[in-house]
């Protein structure tokens, strides 16, 4: 009876596993279309060779991460699936960036159509573009890592029972490295894409990190145990020696 009940319980992890799996394929495919229509549609052309190397340096990695932790993390994976706040400070953050978001990635592509960056500014230099691109890549591997070392960290913000302080890896240097590597990569995507006007956008939706962490630092020095002890030990939230 207990190797049944064994079996059973295996054949239901393996079925979930699956359902992940398909979850994880789907949602991807509609985050690269949706990608593929916000910048080539304002674009008007295909010939946006920025776009293709981003979405290139942006999605290729990312799908080799959810292949990596699915096979050895689905529980990251779940947790990073989950994308409803139950907090009302992060409901409402989430309300006003969203928009600006949007804004903010089709204006590489209508840039690109219409040259505003050209006529106003001058094209942004070659060696700009692959720093940037460089620095998105490596904003995503580092994300990638920052995931790996603590496998708490879920897309809302939650406490889960038997949640412990990471303090190792990133967390050795910022409280909150997540947050480093994503304001990263979104302040370098402007140049990446080829754009000096879409910049001023794209910086705009760094404060919302801000606020974000500040909030989250309140919930986890009240629900998480050893957190405020980790705050003193730990000075820098965001950037080593800055904040």
């Amino acid at each position: 009876m207990p190797a049944a009940q064994s079996s059973t319980t295996a054949g239901l992890h393996s079925s979930s596993k699956r359902s992940l799996g398909a979850r994880i394929i789907v949602r991807f495919f509609l985050g690269l279309i949706a990608a593929l229509v916000i910048l080539f549609v304002p674009a008007g052309a295909l010939n946006f060779w920025q776009g293709w190397v981003f979405l290139a340096i942006l999605f290729f990695p990312s799908l080799v991460a959810y292949a990596y932790f699915w096979k050895h993390d689905p529980q990251l994976l779940e947790r990073r699936m989950q994308n409803k706040e139950q907090i009302s400070e992060q409901k409402l953050l989430i309300r006003l960036s969203g928009p600006l978001f949007i804004i903010a990635f089709l204006l590489p592509g209508l840039d690109h159509r219409f040259g505003w960056s050209r006529d106003s500014l001058g094209n942004l230099p070659l060696w700009l573009a692959i720093v940037s691109e460089a620095t998105v890549l490596a904003s995503i591997l580092f994300i990638a890592w920052v995931m790996n070392v603590n496998r708490y960290a879920a897309r809302t913000i939650q406490v889960e029972a038997g949640q412990k302080v990471i303090t190792t890896g990133p967390y050795r240097f910022v409280r909150h490295p997540l947050y480093a590597g994503s304001a990263a990569l979104w302040f370098f995507t402007p140049p990446a894409l080829g754009s000096w006007v879409a910049w001023p956008a794209f910086v705009l939706l760094l404060p919302f990190y801000v606020i974000r962490l500040l909030n989250e630092e309140k919930v986890l020095r009240a629900q998480l145990a050893g957190y405020p002890e980790y705050c003193q030990r730990t000075r820098y939230r965001l950037i080593p020696f800055v904040w």
